[in-house]
């Protein structure tokens, strides 16, 4: 029978092969994409830019630096993967997700970011002991079955919608061309390797994890601005 540290270590091996895969695709997506525009040089695929990241970028690296490594990884992980063969509290984590995305619009702009940051975490504890206490055991249970049998079609369809979030990185609302559907491919590739080391891993923590190392390759050329 494997111990701990050694399932421990065997989800770590398995995490680097998935994260390997996934810049692999990243990298045939990629060139292929420069192979189209050879093709047809009129695809102007400098069109979308991600403007408002950009400026966060050159103005403010360390909120960048929390908001891409930290924030984004456990909040756009429990919005979507927290669906995929869910525990009753990963149930509960996904809405507290969705219910933390609303509240955070009635934040006021001006508070600062660390604050407002501090003030959200404190929210979602609250909100999911409420919810872990409010929502009656039969129906998580009930809840997690149903999306246990239907894992794959969840796996997907969220890998989808978390590359169509993205949009909003490019424009504001909502809209969909040929380009920004090339925009969004890299994170649907990468929702699709999140989604696969959570089934196989078992746990919420290695989507995370993955979410994480995937952010944390932009840092690397923002050292020189953080220090």
């Amino acid at each position: 029978m494997l111990n701990i540290s050694h399932i421990t270590l065997f989800r770590i091996k398995n995490l680097l092969k998935n994260y390997g895969w996934m810049l692999g695709f990243y990298f045939i997506f990629f060139t292929l994409l420069g192979i189209l525009q050879i093709i047809f040089p009129d695809l102007d695929i400098l069109k979308y830019q991600q403007t408002d990241l950009n400026f966060l970028i050159s103005e403010n690296p360390w909120k960048f630096a929390v908001l891409a490594v930290i924030v984004a990884p456990i909040l756009e992980e429990g919005m979507f993967r927290t669906l995929i063969k869910p525990s009753p509290n990963e149930f509960i984590f996904f809405l507290c997700s969705w219910l933390l995305v609303f509240a955070a619009i009635f934040v006021p702009l001006d508070v600062h970011w660390a604050l407002k940051f501090g003030f959200l975490l404190v929210f979602a504890s609250i909100i999911y002991l409420f919810l872990r206490e409010f929502i009656p055991m039969q129906f998580q249970y009930k809840a997690c079955r149903i999306l246990n049998r239907n894992y794959v079609s969840i796996w997907m369809i969220t890998a989808i919608i978390f590359g169509l979030v993205h949009i909003s990185n490019y424009v504001d609302g909502f809209q969909i061309d040929l380009l920004l559907f090339l925009m969004i491919v890299p994170r649907i590739i990468a929702g699709f390797y999140f989604g696969k080391i959570k089934i196989e891993n078992k746990s919420m923590i290695w989507p995370i994890a993955m979410h994480a190392m995937n952010n944390a390759t932009v840092l690397i050329f923002l050292i020189p601005k953080m220090l």
